[in-house]
């Protein structure tokens, strides 16, 4: 199985995006429940849980809550048909994403080969858990018109979470790993 290791925004932050993740879902009816806005900063195949929450979590020790920049929108063409926030390359979360990688692979887990080729971004609809597929001139119109909005915030994250690959916000996680304050 695979699992996700995410940073997640603090409350404000989340407000701002969820906004614009809603007046897209309601548009088109895309979920019954929204999904947890995050930003994805590994992916591990079949890892031995135990030995990864003690790297993480010695890994993430000196860590404070952090600032990213979204700037702008970034949409991914079928077979995904995903809208998404785009997250700056630079500053802690790259930083994070890198390292991560880096001390995973040493330690012999399945993880991304080329980090370089990864996009940060914040998935704001999808197909993915979706009650229905939209079709490709709904999420063409649904990619201008967030274009449009051209959405720019510094956002705050908070916190790790090491999540299991399901739409249920009460079981995906499966550890949590809260930043220090600055």
């Amino acid at each position: 199985m695979k699992y996700y290791l995410v940073a997640l925004f603090d409350k404000d932050s989340y407000s701002f995006v969820e906004n614009i993740q809603k007046s897209i879902c309601r548009k088109y009816k895309l979920y019954r429940k929204l999904p947890v806005l995050h930003i994805t900063l590994e992916v591990i195949d079949d890892p031995d849980l135990d030995e990864l929450d003690k790297i993480v979590t010695n890994f993430i020790k000196p860590y404070k809550k952090f600032k990213v920049e979204l700037n702008g929108v970034i949409c991914f063409e079928p077979p995904f048909k995903s809208v998404n926030l785009k997250v700056e390359h630079k500053g802690y979360i790259m930083r994070i994403a890198r390292n991560i990688n880096d001390k995973l692979k040493l330690t012999n887990f399945n993880v991304r080969q080329n980090i370089d080729n990864w996009d940060l971004h914040v998935s704001l609809a999808n197909t993915n858990y979706a009650t229905r597929k939209w079709s490709s001139e709904e999420y063409k119109i649904a990619c201008e018109n967030t274009k449009q909005l051209d959405p720019q915030r510094m956002a705050k994250i908070d916190r790790i979470e090491l999540w299991k690959p399901i739409n249920n916000k009460k079981t995906m996680t499966v550890k949590s790993y809260v930043l220090k304050e600055y």
